[in-house]
């Protein structure tokens, strides 16, 4: 198997909590639509570019990170970020991959080239900004592309612009976690630039971790969204870590284990075995500000 396919043993039916009540008719439309038109505004001013010197971007980071703070809250999921990133120079931010939602969620701890597969490009709207905001597009089942990805992300590290990627290369549901693969890290190494994680987790309103925003298996983008928007109480929480500096972990091996936010330890089978309600939570993070 390519190291650009990894795959999760999650999927909607085994994970995913679904949300299911006339009620909420009315109040994902109206989500949907603020989400709609908060992305057409960025299509709009996204040729002012972002993220990277060669992009000479004339938009502020802080307008970035409020729009993408913004959209999430749009779709109903209010955003908890405790800690921050390192605001300027070469970063590889990493993350664990739950979810759609996590791609704004990294741009609001600082906005950065994303590291997408190229299936991304064809989504409607969604892969116009992301092109236009400069993402990296990767081909996972071409092997032989490797190198040059690699070398590209280094290059752009080396410009001094923030790189964002999910190590896991595949989403989990959020109570399950993959192991962080070792290509992105080997981009950092040749840059001799920093790695910063940041863990994100999905909450419900009585704090339990949430599957709900989970896009996993064969979930359609179309169906997540509406799941999302349906759903009440939901909390998108952010812990970013320290920054791991360059030179120290000798090979991409060590430095995906040291950025490795959370020990997959859970295996996957377990978590079936349990039911929803009887998966006890994390315990809850430090208060930080949440947008209203």
């Amino acid at each position: 198997m390519s190291v650009w396919l990894p795959a999760a043993p999650c999927t909607p039916g085994a994970c995913v909590e679904p949300t299911r009540t006339p009620r909420a008719v009315p109040r994902a439309v109206l989500r949907l639509t603020a989400v709609a038109v908060l992305l057409l505004a960025g299509i709009a001013l996204s040729p002012l570019g972002w993220g990277s010197p060669r992009l000479r971007g004339s938009i502020p980071a802080g307008a970035v990170r409020w729009w993408c703070r913004w959209i999430v809250r749009a779709a109903g999921v209010r955003v908890r970020i405790t800690g921050a990133a390192a605001p300027t120079g070469g970063l590889l931010l990493v993350a664990n991959h739950v979810s759609w939602l996590d791609i704004p969620l990294l741009a609001a701890v600082r906005p950065a080239r994303m590291l997408a597969k190229s299936d991304i490009r064809r989504w409607p709207v969604a892969g116009a900004l992301a092109a236009r905001g400069g993402a990296l597009f990767i081909e996972r089942d071409r092997l032989r592309a490797l190198p040059d990805t690699v070398a590209a992300i280094a290059g752009v590290l080396r410009e001094g612009a923030a790189v964002a990627a999910f190590p896991e290369g595949s989403t989990w549901c959020g109570r399950a976690q993959g192991r962080f693969h070792r290509a992105v890290f080997q981009a950092a190494l040749d840059a001799g630039v920093p790695v910063q994680p940041v863990r994100i987790r999905y909450r419900t309103g009585d704090r339990s971790l949430s599957t709900t925003p989970a896009f996993v298996g064969e979930d359609t983008l179309l169906a997540s969204l509406w799941r999302v928007a349906s759903a009440r109480g939901l909390t998108a929480e952010l812990d970013v870590r320290p920054v791991i500096a360059p030179g120290g972990h000798a090979d991409r091996r060590c430095l995906a284990e040291a950025a490795q936010t959370v020990s997959p330890a859970l295996r996957h089978g377990a978590l079936q075995a349990r039911l929803p309600g009887q998966i006890r939570p994390d315990r809850p993070a430090p208060a930080a500000a949440t947008t209203p």
